[in-house]
């Protein structure tokens, strides 16, 4: 949720899939070990450290809603290789990534499924400190982003600039590597792509409120899944009653913590204790109600945004092959609503 995530991924996305295409013919994972309890051993990779993107996950741990469903799930930080090649050359089975990175990566080739979405609606946004007066991407003409070079950055900004009468070319973008919200707006630059989430309730906190347009508010294609939970081609096929299970157990996570921010807050804390407890348990009472929001269950997925949103990217050239989007997202291992 932090900016550094997103960059993360975008830089990432492709990597992914090369990587995914080259180790694919490694052979596969080979049946999963069992725990003492006779539990089945799995993985599930984060994109990113731990978040309230993931709460689920460790509510879904505590609470034993794995082990009921035969499972012992370690929860992993990402390491040196991208998770999301890993699920794709079925390393491991599962991972958290978003729609974007995972559209880039089947436009090369890499047989990654999102099973669910783990947010209904795109929280992301361009930020800015309010004494910037920046309220409306048309504003942006003369200022300096603070970017980083990521495939869909430049595209989104068009994108939003366009979208509300402005001039996109007279935007100043400068790369800003690994610094984060805080010390770039400190040294010379306006706004950055943030989420809300995190970033934003950190601003809160530091007395440092943002004024922040929401890239969804201004062009449809742009409320796209972010973050989602992937697993591989191969998984689905023919390891559908691991994959259903595991889905389901990680959907009463993410029910539970909706309804119960506070607990779900603690939670995470005691996985993560290095985490500032207070941005934890803001985060979350703000995020919580948006996993499942306005859709019929959580994790739903609409084909409408997975078509939209890879048509959108074929027209930006952020991908060079069509990529069909029905087939890169599935509803079916999510329980009944």
């Amino acid at each position: 949720m932090h900016i550094a995530i997103t960059r993360r991924r975008a830089l990432a996305s492709l990597a992914a899939a090369s990587l995914a295409l080259a180790t694919a013919a490694c052979g596969d994972s080979g049946a999963e070990e069992k725990s003492a309890a006779g539990l089945t051993k799995i993985q599930v990779a984060l994109d990113w450290t731990p978040n309230t993107n993931h709460t689920g996950l460790y509510v879904a741990q505590a609470k034993g809603f794995f082990a009921a469903r035969g499972l012992e799930v370690e929860i992993v930080q990402p390491g040196d290789a991208d998770p999301a090649a890993l699920v794709a050359a079925d390393k491991i089975p599962f991972a958290i990534s978003a729609q974007e990175s995972l559209t880039q990566a089947r436009a090369e080739g890499a047989p990654l499924v999102s099973i669910a979405a783990v947010v209904q609606h795109n929280t992301s946004g361009f930020a800015s400190p309010k004494d910037r007066n920046l309220t409306r991407p048309a504003q942006y003409a003369g200022k300096t982003y603070g970017g980083w070079g990521g495939p869909i950055e430049a595209p989104l900004l068009k994108t939003i600039v366009a979208a509300d009468g402005g001039d996109a070319a007279a935007v100043k973008t400068v790369n800003v590597g690994d610094a984060d919200f805080f010390a770039a707006t400190k040294k010379g630059i306006d706004f950055q792509w943030i989420y809300y989430g995190w970033t934003g309730i950190e601003a809160e906190l530091r007395g440092e409120p943002v004024n922040i347009q929401y890239v969804k508010d201004y062009d449809k294609a742009l409320d796209f899944y972010t973050p989602i939970l992937i697993t591989n081609e191969k998984r689905i096929s023919g390891d559908a009653d691991l994959v259903k299970r595991f889905t389901a157990a990680v959907s009463e996570g993410y029910v539970y913590a909706a309804k119960n921010h506070a607990e779900s807050a603690d939670l995470l804390l005691k996985a993560a204790p290095d985490l500032n407890a207070e941005l934890v348990r803001k985060s979350q009472e703000w995020l919580s109600p948006k996993y499942q929001d306005d859709a019929a269950r959580w994790g739903e997925q609409k084909a409408e945004i997975w078509t939209g949103f890879s048509d959108w990217l074929y027209d930006q050239k952020v991908i060079t092959t069509k990529v069909d989007g029905t087939k890169a997202y599935t509803n079916d291992f999510l329980p009944s609503a």
